[in-house]
């Protein structure tokens, strides 16, 4: 019988690890052992690779703590733009791109893509198959049961490898690989020759694995740096950006920092991606993808691209980038989505910044931006909440002077539906079952929002179904306030990326009533 799309993402769910595990993990602090690497090298062998022979796609490996989604996708963008007609010859040329990002969003093919489309449904099935088989296959020869747990290997690991698999069956030769979570250990960080190497904003996140400095973080982020490949890295603390320069040194290779391009500055080029701090993703991102075009011989490529005018092919690549969940506007009857995954301190006071500047410049007058009701629809089931509620809450304050930043806030759990729960890509088994049961992290933060802002309208809900439901009926009831085209309400989903995703799978697969 064959095997279908939905026999793929139920096996890939069974990778995932547990609550316990994961918390144990991050107990410990031992998330990140010297033992990953030799480990992830073993899988590639298992399903017929040796690690060099993925010097094949040419890879661009991408890491940091934010921004990495972002600029590898305008890394993508751009090279799409250098794409060899089929009448192309020569060495020189780029016939396929590949993109592998994480998380995803709705579906979980969207991770591994190719000239920036995600890979098909029957695609993403025959490549984790074939990655699964030769897994199995690998047990058995030497007497391991396949169905053992530790005949595959985890979640993240399994779909980098099947990444790869994928990327070499279909003839990839310009692969953009982002890091999960650090570098030195990452499972992506088997790659022995990278072409061009790229360290995004450095800031503290995942603490339980990578230290709590930025010296610390800034060590692991730079364990991609490889000799005979220059890294390029966007402005950092000097104390990180010291790090960086050590490790380039030991590697012998040349760090750059990529900033400044006149072309790239607030109210310049118009970006694909919205929000002001997207500019300093781009600057890393035209450092990089020139640094790869130079080296594979492509003409036209400026010597310093960052100080150079962009050539057009740059400029439409930028212009092009596409990447949902990330300060992504939607419009439907009666309310305006304003969708930004923020999971750490920083990330979210970037996303209150953008709504901010989204409320000013939308609301036609004072008088009716005081009149319109904004709703907040929050979750962050396993990083401090509450701190990051209140960095949201301080940043729109500090934005919007004595104006209140929200008339209601909803705190739902990432569960996507009522009566369906979790679409089977957006299932999650390594978060407390328990705590999302009882609601325990939506309702510390409705008590937190309550001292927070008394005057707001506090809701908690087991579901992103009824957090939309709530605030398309709140939009009806309020239609008649304001007029003309402004939508009645103003609506910011924000905090994690598995509830963006979630919301973005609700809107689209139930759309408001016409």
């Amino acid at each position: 019988m064959a095997r279908t799309y939905e026999d793929a993402i139920a096996a890939l769910n069974s990778l995932q690890t547990n609550f316990a595990i994961v918390d144990a993990i991050r107990k410990s602090g031992k998330g990140m052992n010297q033992q990953a690497i030799p480990e992830m090298i073993e899988w590639c062998k298992k399903i017929g690779y040796q690690p060099h022979e993925l010097n094949r796609l040419n890879p661009v490996h991408i890491a940091g703590t934010k921004g990495k989604g972002s600029t590898s996708a305008f890394i993508s963008s751009i090279l799409a733009q250098y794409l060899s007609s089929p009448t192309s010859q020569g060495p020189s040329k780029i016939n396929k791109v590949g993109l592998y990002t994480s998380p995803h969003l709705r579906f979980a093919r969207e991770r591994i893509k190719i000239n920036n489309v995600p890979l098909s449904e029957e695609q993403f099935t025959r490549y984790f198959f074939e990655t699964w088989d030769r897994l199995e296959e690998s047990a058995r020869a030497v007497g391991m049961d396949p169905k053992d747990p530790h005949a595959k290997p985890v979640y993240f690991r399994y779909l980098t490898l099947m990444a790869f698999h994928a990327y070499m069956s279909e003839g990839v030769d310009a692969a953009v690989i982002e890091c999960g979570i650090g570098g030195e250990y990452d499972s992506t960080n088997i790659i022995v020759q990278p072409t061009v190497t790229g360290i995004t904003s450095l800031g503290i996140d995942h603490v339980a694995v990578l230290g709590s400095t930025i010296e610390e973080i800034a060590w692991h982020k730079g364990g991609i740096i490889k000799p005979n490949a220059k890294a390029f890295t966007a402005p950092q603390p000097e104390s990180a950006l010291e790090v960086l320069r050590k490790r380039a040194e030991e590697k012998g290779t040349e760090l750059q920092v990529a900033d400044g391009h006149p072309e790239l500055k607030k109210g310049g080029l118009k970006l694909g991606l919205a929000g002001d701090f997207q500019y300093t993703n781009a600057t890393l991102a035209v450092a990089v993808a020139g640094e790869f075009l130079r080296k594979r011989g492509i003409e036209g490529i400026p010597e310093d691209t960052l100080k150079e005018p962009l050539p057009e092919k740059f400029r439409k690549g930028l212009a092009e980038t596409q990447l949902g969940g990330r300060c992504d506007t939607r419009h439907e009857r009666n309310v305006s989505w304003y969708i930004d995954g923020g999971h750490t301190l920083e990330s979210i006071r970037v996303a209150a910044e953008w709504f901010a500047s989204q409320i000013i410049a939308n609301s036609s007058s004072a008088e009716a931006a005081s009149k319109k009701p904004r709703v907040l629809i929050f979750n962050q089931q396993t990083r401090d909440s509450v701190a990051l509620a209140r960095a949201l809450h301080q940043t729109l304050s500090d934005a919007l002077g004595s104006e209140k930043p929200f008339t209601h806030a909803v705190f739902c759990t990432n569960v996507t539906y009522k009566d369906a729960g979790y679409r089977p890509d957006l299932v999650s088994i390594n978060t407390n079952a328990s705590d999302v049961e009882k609601l325990k992290v939506q309702k510390t933060l409705a008590e937190t929002w309550k001292t927070i802002d008394p005057s707001a309208n506090v809701e908690v809900l087991s579901t992103i179904e009824e957090a939309v439901e709530f605030v398309r009926d709140l939009a009806e009831k309020e239609c008649g306030v304001v007029s003309g085209d402004e939508s009645a309400v103003m609506a910011l989903v924000t905090g994690s990326l598995h509830l963006v995703g979630g919301f973005l799978d609700v809107i689209e697969t139930k759309p408001a009533k016409s």
